[in-house]
């Protein structure tokens, strides 16, 4: 799935965000809206990752 299907469907997999990275709250999943780069800036705060590591992981995420 590439970002383009994601931000078209993003009501959508609200959830599967929640089950990959369960310490973002439904709040924040709603303000991030399929930003992405708001998406990677949360991980990087909630999880102290790096950017890098940030982007990685969705990456990842993507390709399941």
């Amino acid at each position: 799935m590439n970002w383009d299907e994601i931000q078209g469907k993003w009501k959508q997999i609200k959830g599967q965000l929640k089950e990959q990275w369960g310490e973002l709250t439904d709040d924040e999943i709603d303000q991030i809206d399929g930003n992405r780069e708001q998406l990677e800036g949360k991980l990087q705060e909630k999880y102290g990752k790096t950017k890098e590591e940030a982007r990685d992981e969705v990456n990842k995420w993507l390709a399941d």
